[in-house]
C-alpha cells in the first residue's frame, strides 16, 4: 500500500481507519506470557487487515494499574503519530505517493521524560509475509517497554536556586560634637 499526504491527512483528520482498543490490567499479562502473546497477535492481526483493506490502523493496547502504559500500532509514512499528522507535510512533498511502516508506540508518564517512544516495528511486507516474527517482535517489544515503564524513576524536580542575599548599607548618623 502506498499513500499520499493528501488522502493520508483526510484520513487521519476524518478517522477513516481501522481503530481498535484493548484494556487489561497488569495481573492479566504478568502472570502468562500466553495472554501477551494473544494481545500482540490480535494487534498484528488487524494491522494486516487493515492493510489488505487499503486501510490505515490504530490499533493499542492499554495497561492499566500502578503505572499505566498503552502500546499502540500504526501504519504511517513516517515515525509519528496520528495526533501530530499536520507536521507529515513538512517531511514529505505533495503528490507523491509513499510506502506504509508499522511503528510501534509506546505512551506512558513512567517511560521517559517526553511520556513517549515511536519505533518502528516492520514494513508492510514483513508484516504480510510473516505475522508470527513480526507478533514474537512485537512481544518482546512490549515485555522491554513494561521493564522499562516499572524500573522508570522520576527526575527530581529541579530545585530552585537560593535567592541571592543583596548587601545593604546601612545608614549611621553621627552626632555633631559642640
Amino acid at each position: 500500500m502506498k499513500i499520499n499526504l493528501t488522502d493520508l491527512a483526510e484520513r487521519i483528520e476524518e478517522q477513516n481507519y481501522l481503530q481498535d482498543l484493548e484494556t487489561v490490567k497488569y495481573a492479566d499479562i504478568s502472570k502468562s506470557k500466553a495472554k501477551l502473546k494473544e494481545l500482540a497477535t490480535k494487534m498484528v492481526k488487524e494491522t494486516v487487515a487493515a492493510i489488505k483493506h487499503d486501510s490505515l490502523s490504530h490499533v493499542a493496547l492499554e495497561v492499566t494499574g500502578q503505572r499505566p502504559v498503552t502500546f499502540i500500532l500504526e501504519n504511517n509514512i513516517i515515525n509519528l503519530p496520528y495526533s501530530n499528522y499536520k507536521k507529515v507535510s513538512n517531511f514529505f512533498e505533495e503528490g507523491k505517493d509513499y510506502p506504509i511502516y508499522i511503528y510501534f508506540e509506546t505512551q506512558s508518564e513512567f517511560l521517559n521524560a517526553s511520556n513517549f517512544r515511536i519505533d518502528q516495528l516492520a514494513t508492510e511486507d514483513e508484516i504480510m509475509q510473516s505475522e508470527d516474527e513480526v507478533t514474537a517482535k512485537l512481544v518482546e517489544a512490549i515485555e522491554e517497554k513494561i521493564k522499562q515503564v516499572r524500573e522508570y524513576a522520576k527526575p527530581a524536580p529541579a530545585k530552585k536556586p537560593a535567592a541571592k542575599k543583596v548587601a545593604t548599607k546601612k545608614k549611621t548618623t553621627k552626632a555633631k560634637k559642640k
